[in-house]
């Protein structure tokens, strides 16, 4: 029984805290700030692109390997393209994302679905950004998407 060694005689002490080394050493709980990754194992359903991207592969570590590799390079593709927004751009594109999962045909198409909204607000020019999205290429496209949350 753990006590405290203030509450009066005959009471046994609080035990010391174990140490690095001792084995019921327990690590502290990292903070949000400090955790870097999230180490274990979770389940991950194979739909098909995940499928096509490890086609051939039977080694779990091997598909592993291939699956952080390739969501590092995505990750600096979003970190080196996007299109600059004026926030009543964003929120046109937003309403647009809104319908749900943005496949790679609809995000190729959202200058045409930006003609085709019946969204306004101030400042918004429709035709500039349609313009302005037909000329980025596809991984701008992408990274603007990600941007909005989609």
């Amino acid at each position: 029984m753990i006590t405290d060694p203030t509450n009066g005689a005959g009471e046994a002490p609080l035990p010391s805290r174990p140490e690095r080394g001792d084995p019921t050493w327990v690590a502290p709980a990292l903070t949000a700030a400090e955790k870097t990754r999230n180490v274990g194992k979770t389940n991950v359903f194979f739909g098909p692109p995940l499928a096509i991207l490890s086609d051939g592969q039977k080694n779990t570590l091997e598909i592993s390997g291939k699956l952080n590799r390739t969501a590092e390079r995505y990750l600096e593709i979003l970190k080196y393209h996007g299109l600059p927004l004026s926030e009543p751009e964003r929120q046109c594109l937003a309403h647009i994302c809104h319908m749900g999962f943005m496949s790679p045909l609809e995000i190729r198409e959202l200058g045409l679905e930006v003609s085709m909204t019946s969204f306004a607000c101030d400042g918004l020019d429709k035709p500039a950004l349609e313009a302005k999205l037909n000329a980025a290429s596809f991984a701008d496209l992408v990274a603007v998407v990600e941007s909005l949350g989609f």
